[in-house]
């Protein structure tokens, strides 16, 4: 005797039952809206429009006109500052991101370990933070001057060699190292707050099982700093993508070529040393008016930022679930 299983047969849904998640749907979209509109108006508008005009010949006069992979031969292949202002832009992104998170990870336990004088010391490291980047870089760039600045002048008095800081190839990339280091407040701030999160009595634990004050930062400071630290690599990649107005000023008023209205000045002084990608977008598209060839590199900077992102979530995640 065979027993034949019969499914059951759905019920069906009330209309009553319809129409309440059919005003569900509809709330929760008009809770959405203002993301969405933003997000649409603000970001797919703008990369859409991007790369189709990465495809056109443009010079924000005409109407752009279909070209093909011109532009994309153009900029890889006969452009000759594309390469040398990637290379920058990824040493940039490589060092200033690792020494800042260093520098502010050092800066924030110094000062919460402190006993007197913490909020003074707060203020100071963080006071720097808020210049506003054109006065920050045209302060470093007096300071740094080989000739008049005084740091050349006290490096001189006590016989040590005097860089050529901002006006050498070889020192203009650490002289704007130099001054991201200055403005590193804001990472000083986050890690002490991350720092004093850290519960005290794994701190005293640790200490009665004869930990020292390194494997105390590594098994107990580190594992609660890790998505702090996740975080700060990964605005600060995209952050430093973008890196435009400190080199751009430094390399502008250390070749005294400061540009005015309608004035092309060639950016990356000295040598191409300070060259970055976004400086080539506004060459290219605001000042060459080859709008066409300044959108490659913008989706150049676009990809490479995502990409970035994509590996630094992909490696995090196994960072952060890591066993000690």
């Amino acid at each position: 005797m065979t027993v034949t299983a019969t499914r059951p047969r759905r019920r069906a849904k009330s209309p009553g039952l319809r129409r309440r998640r059919r005003r569900d749907h509809l709330r929760a979209l008009a809770f959405l809206s203002p993301w969405l509109l933003g997000t649409g108006l603000f970001f797919l508008y703008p990369l859409v429009t991007t790369a189709w005009l990465s495809f056109t010949k443009y010079d924000g006069f005409v109407s752009p006109t279909w070209d093909g992979l011109t532009n994309w031969k153009f900029v890889f292949q006969q452009y000759p500052f594309f390469w040398p202002a990637l290379r920058n832009t990824v040493w940039f992104v490589v060092v200033l991101v690792t020494l800042r998170i260093i520098a502010g990870l050092v800066l924030g336990m110094l000062v919460i370990h402190v006993k007197r004088g913490s909020s003074v010391l707060r203020t100071i490291f963080y006071a720097p933070y808020l210049a506003p980047p054109v006065a920050g870089t045209l302060a470093f760039v007096f300071l740094l001057n080989p000739g008049t600045g005084p740091v050349n002048a006290i490096l001189g008095r006590l016989g040590l060699g005097e860089p050529g800081w901002f006006n050498d190839p070889t020192w203009a990339k650490p002289a704007l190292t130099l001054l991201a280091l200055w403005g590193v407040g804001d990472l000083m701030v986050i890690f002490m707050a991350s720092l004093l999160d850290v519960p005290r009595e794994l701190y005293e634990a640790a200490s009665l099982d004869g930990a020292g004050a390194v494997r105390r930062f590594r098994h107990v400071t580190l594992p609660h700093l890790r998505p702090i630290l996740l975080f700060a690599v990964i605005t600060g990649v995209i952050t430093t993508m973008q890196y435009y107005t400190e080199p751009l000023i430094a390399g502008q008023v250390s070749s005294g070529q400061i540009g005015g209205s309608g004035q092309q000045v060639e950016p990356g002084y000295p040598g191409g040393s300070t060259l970055t990608l976004p400086q080539l977008v506004y060459n290219l598209g605001f000042q060459r008016f080859d709008i066409g060839a300044a959108c490659v590199i913008a989706m150049v900077l676009f990809v490479l930022s995502m990409a970035f992102a994509a590996l630094l979530m992909r490696r995090g995640s196994g960072f952060l679930t890591a066993e000690d």
